[in-house]
């Protein structure tokens, strides 16, 4: 669940209500091609049970998702095609916004804006290290649990931001 605590940590309980409030629930059955390499992405993903996996071109498996992982984020800084797949490998349930949507809203809305924009910034850093580190460059993770592990910086606002994903799927089932 860890990367929808990273957005959310650095956003308000009216910006996720929003989130909440303008997206949709989907079920997505194994199998399913969820995003097709070279193609453009029209939504925000969360994960919220299920699994996923990001296929490169020749068909590898380079990383699996699960609840509380987001997918479609890089689209909303560069539009450009995707480079991987994502496959629904186990029964999925989703939660998407549209692209669209999200753009108005930061079109008008400055302060969201910032927010979410800042979230991602932390969200990829995170992502790019992991990544770095999982190919070989710089110092081999002491613990390998540690790439599991949160933004010191993080912390603070962590517990909240785990309510404001309860809150979320709670106002999502009723």
């Amino acid at each position: 669940m860890r990367k929808v605590l990273i957005i959310f940590s650095q956003m308000t309980d009216s910006d996720v209500d929003w989130i909440a409030e303008v997206g949709e629930r989907i079920h997505v059955k194994a199998g399913t091609v969820l995003i097709q390499r070279e193609s453009r992405v029209n939504h925000l993903y969360i994960v919220l049970d299920g699994q996923l996996a990001i296929r490169t071109a020749s068909g590898a498996v380079i990383a699996s998702l699960e609840s509380g992982e987001i997918v479609g984020e890089m689209s909303l800084v560069d539009p450009a095609p995707t480079t991987v797949s994502v496959e629904v490998t186990m029964d999925a349930t989703l939660f998407r916004i549209a692209d669209d949507v999200i753009r108005k809203k930061l079109a008008i809305d400055a302060e969201f804006a910032a927010h979410f924009y800042f979230a991602l910034c932390i969200f990829l850093a995170d992502r790019m290290r992991n990544t770095t580190m999982r190919m070989g460059y710089g110092e081999a993770l002491p613990d390998p649990h540690a790439k599991d592990e949160l933004n010191e910086n993080l912390l603070d606002t962590i517990h909240v931001a785990g309510a404001r994903f309860d809150r979320m799927l709670k106002r999502l089932s009723g």
